[in-house]
């Protein structure tokens, strides 16, 4: 019988995602977040909390303090919300669960 620790996550983006990500000016910020984003699927998330609402925060110590917000979907389905910093924080994690609630499988994107 085989045995697997490595758990992969298919991931997927919302709009508002991909034009936040598309807009970040911070190069050395944005391979960083990517590498993230990989171990995510990875199934390790590394500095990651939950927000509520089954909605889960990846922080970066990088920049302003960047932060990815994220959840689950079926048991391997993660999709990417939207982005921000801690600057914005609180209004970042209000639309990250405005935006989980109005996710249809049109309206995704499959990286």
């Amino acid at each position: 019988m085989n045995y697997s620790l490595h758990n992969e996550y298919k991931i997927f983006l919302t709009e508002q995602f991909k034009k936040w990500f598309k807009a970040l000016r911070d190069l050395a910020a944005k391979p960083i977040i990517a590498r993230r984003i990989e171990r995510l699927a990875d199934g390790n998330p590394g500095d990651s909390k939950s927000v509520g609402d089954n909605i889960f925060e990846l922080r970066f110590t990088v920049g302003p303090g960047y932060r990815v917000y994220y959840t689950y979907r079926e048991k391997y389905l993660i999709i990417l919300l939207t982005g921000g910093d801690k600057s914005s924080q609180e209004a970042d994690i209000k639309q990250a669960k405005k935006l989980a609630k109005e996710i249809k499988d049109g309206n995704i994107i499959e990286i």
